[in-house]
């Protein structure tokens, strides 16, 4: 039995890149954040998107601007919608280490999961 692909994931401008380092170390995803792209930070949310269908890459946003783009275009390719308000990079890794393995199979199986602080939530 093979052991599936890793999960493909694009951290958005407003998250650190210690969050795509963290999830390409500690969960072996194939993990880009804006700022390894040719227009880094001002990379525009649709060529995001599009990057995210081409490639079949889930976008972690704080951004909820994509998810009205997720719900009306289908685009990006999956949503992972971070809603906890502000929080510091290590309160932030903290969270994704604790819900790690529960995210990891909802965005095998789901298109769209928000994270908070206490909980996660797929959407249909």
């Amino acid at each position: 039995m093979s052991r599936p692909a890793p999960l493909r994931l694009l951290v958005d401008a407003q998250l650190p890149r210690q969050l795509a380092r963290f999830l390409a170390f500690h969960a072996g995803c194939d993990c880009l954040h804006t700022l390894d792209l040719p227009a880094a930070n001002r990379t525009q949310d649709g060529s995001i998107a599009r990057l995210s269908v081409a490639e079949k890459r889930v976008v972690i946003t704080k951004d909820a601007d994509f998810v009205n783009s997720f719900l009306l275009h289908g685009q990006p390719h999956k949503l992972l919608l971070v809603s906890t308000g502000n929080i510091s990079t290590p309160d932030l890794l903290d969270l994704f280490r604790r819900f790690l393995p529960q995210l990891t199979n909802l965005l095998t199986h789901h298109s769209y999961v928000e994270l908070s602080r206490t909980l996660l939530v797929t959407h249909r």
